[in-house]
């Protein structure tokens, strides 16, 4: 088992699990060298006891390692550590094409182009190398933010290539996009990935897969023998040429199809071209279907024996020359023949020499312990039952006998039957933050039902991403059997209103707000003489509130006072005569009464005569001093004559107002 802070062959540390499948895991880890994330595939453990598909996973891992193109993954390493096999690949944060899928339905046509565009970019590298992906489906494309496409999962897809027919989980992912030829045993050609593009382009324009069944026995039939869906007949608006390709591409006969992804890509570029758009639909220069069933059944007999061949010597190399010559085929059937009469002289010796009754094996399956076992004990079999957990048959009901039903075995011979003790369910792990699709594709696969509940959240909250899941309602370690349910929190991420006042927003970024997301914006205007200029002072919507389209917004907006200049200063009182350390009050009216700044400044033209302190005058000496009052910021004055007499002269005369402005 796989924990969080394990170390990979010494070098990749484990962070956490981020997918799970039926034959591999996957975990982000960080690589101690080079300081860098990770995903680390681990084959399964059951897998990977399995000698000739841990062989086929590091042979095929090994060759797409080499591939180096901006639209696959990179595989860095391929190795195993204490009996875990592992791939270390390229971390792409982004979605899978299927989530897109299920999310958006159909895709824009320019959208399928784009895509189709850089998928036919990156499988055509993999050909040139030599290597053919064998398992293209949406599942295993993955989409970026910024439109970036990479394909997954090469190497692994060949391994698995050999057991996806025997295994359901496996191949109800894979039978939607499996060319006739894989379906039917032949074998994989470059052909065999074109027709799988084909498919893909069909679900991105239509937003479903062509052929549907029950089970993948009945999509394989159907890829083998029902023509594909006209898209042009489910939407109007799409091309002819558009649809030509995916025809091409998904021709039954590979004779048919496009004699390479670069061709295919081509008429991706150029589909939309406008001595494109008014083609005819395509018409095929060889039958789709083989006429001659015997040469068919021939041929697919011949691949299979090469096929079995290469796998047989680890994928060396040999050629097989096709016997044409009536003498070598004469020969051939003699020595057949000759072999026959041998073998059938064996076993009816053997058949004389033992008297033993054999006895076909009937199906039990799905009949009770107690009328499985009577059944066969009445065929004279030593019946002997185990228990085995079983998702689809009833508990108390026969899930298999062994020997398996059909096979022949003596009277008296030891058999066992396996009755369901019921499903074994799933144990519930913490699922919170894992990708919600994956988690919901892994549980439905296994008959538990998922529920979500979404939870509204900002979309400024750096801690909660889309599709993630933020609360589960099952604790973890508890168990849930086909036809439960698990509910999972999601985040609904929505807007809310900033701070547009402590924020220090501007009304040009407050206008912008408003228009991205459908508010009316009304804007007031406030003088303010504390505040600075143009500065947002008041919102009317709370910040952290949920914006809703349509909605108005009024905002305040600081203004400057308007500025209103002195323009004239008048004194109550010109000219005064003081004794010395005598004091006098002056005090100084501003014209007009509302100007701006009202703030008087006071100066004397002699110290030593008089003083003078906010107005206040103080005789220090005798002589005569000028007393002026200068309203602030301006160059508007108006004075008063102060006479101080000696100690002994006590007069104070005071004389009419005057007025000077000077400047």
């Amino acid at each position: 088992m796989i924990v969080r802070g394990q170390k990979i062959n010494g070098r990749y540390e484990i962070i956490r699990n981020i997918g799970e499948g039926g034959m591999a895991n996957v975990y982000l880890a960080l690589d101690t060298i080079l300081d860098r994330k990770v995903a680390v595939k681990v084959l399964r453990g059951d897998l990977a006891t399995d000698e000739k598909f841990v062989r086929k996973f590091q042979r095929e891992a090994q060759a797409a390692s080499i591939l180096d193109h901006p639209n696959i993954v990179g595989i860095y390493d391929v190795g195993e550590d204490d009996g875990n096999y592992f791939i270390v690949m390229e971390y792409v944060e982004g979605q899978t094409l299927k989530s897109l899928i299920k999310k958006r339905g159909s895709l824009t046509l320019a959208e399928v182009i784009d895509i189709m565009t850089q998928l036919t970019s990156g499988i055509s590298h993999a050909h040139s190398k030599g290597i053919i992906h064998r398992d293209i489906k949406p599942q295993n494309i993955l989409i970026l933010d910024d439109g970036l496409v990479k394909i997954a999962d090469f190497g692994i897809a060949h391994a698995l290539n050999s057991n996806e027919l025997t295994e359901t989980n496996s191949v109800m992912g894979s039978v939607h996009y499996l060319p006739p030829e894989q379906a039917n045993g032949t074998g994989s050609t470059f052909k065999s990935d074109i027709y799988s593009l084909g498919i893909l382009m069909f679900e991105l324009l239509i937003g479903k897969v062509p052929f549907k069944g029950e089970n993948a026995v009945e999509i394989a039939i159907k890829q083998m023998k029902d023509p594909i869906p006209s898209v042009c007949d489910i939407k109007e608006e799409i091309p002819q040429s558009v649809e030509n390709i995916i025809l091409k591409a998904t021709a039954k006969n590979p004779k048919n199809r496009y004699d390479s992804v670069e061709e295919m890509k081509y008429d991706i570029k150029t589909c939309l071209d406008d001595d494109k758009l008014n083609v005819s639909k395509i018409a095929f220069s060889y039958p789709e279907f083989e006429t001659d069933e015997e040469i068919s059944t021939v041929k697919s007999r011949t691949r299979r024996n090469e096929s079995l061949s290469v796998e047989e010597n680890n994928n060396e190399e040999e050629t097989i020359e096709e016997k044409k010559s009536n003498n070598k085929l004469t020969i051939i059937l003699a020595v057949l023949i000759g072999l026959l009469v041998i073998v059938f002289g064996i076993l009816f010796i053997l058949s004389k020499k033992n008297n033993t009754k054999s006895i076909e094996i009937p199906d039990v399956s799905k009949f009770t312990e107690k009328d499985a076992s009577n059944r066969l004990e009445d065929l004279g079999l030593n019946v002997k039952t185990e228990e085995s957990y079983s998702d689809e048959i009833e508990k108390g009901k026969v899930i298999k006998t062994s020997p398996r039903a059909g096979k022949n075995i003596k009277k008296g011979a030891d058999i066992t039957i396996y009755v369901s003790s019921g499903s074994e369910g799933i144990e519930v792990i913490n699922y919170v933050g894992k990708d919600i699709d994956m988690v919901k594709s892994d549980l439905t696969s296994k008959g538990i039902k998922v529920e979500l509940k979404e939870e509204e959240h900002s979309k400024d909250d750096v801690d909660i991403k889309e599709n993630i899941i933020i609360a589960q309602d099952i604790e973890v370690g508890k168990k849930l059997v086909p036809g439960e349910k698990i509910v999972f929190t999601v985040p609904k991420l929505i807007v809310t209103y900033p701070d547009f006042v402590n924020e220090v927003y501007t009304y040009e970024e407050v206008e912008k707000f408003c228009k991205e997301n459908g508010i009316t914006l009304v804007k007031k205007e406030k003088e303010s003489s504390t505040e600075k200029s143009g500065s947002i002072i008041y919102q009317s919507r709370e910040a952290g509130t949920k914006v809703v389209k349509g909605a108005s917004l009024t905002i305040t907006v600081s203004k400057a006072p308007e500025v209103v200049a002195v323009t004239n200063i008048t004194l109550n009182k010109t000219a005064v005569t003081l004794e010395v350390n005598g004091t006098v009050g002056l005090s100084a009216t501003v014209s007009p009464s509302n100007a701006s700044n009202q703030k008087i400044t006071w100066s004397t033209s002699n110290s030593k005569v008089a003083t003078v302190s906010n107005g206040t005058v103080t005789a220090i000496g005798a002589g005569t001093a000028t007393i002026t009052a200068t309203a602030d910021g301006s160059n508007v004055k108006a004075t008063a004559t102060i006479t101080v007499n000696a100690p002994t002269q006590k007069t104070d005369t005071t004389t009419e107002t005057t007025t000077e402005k000077v400047g």
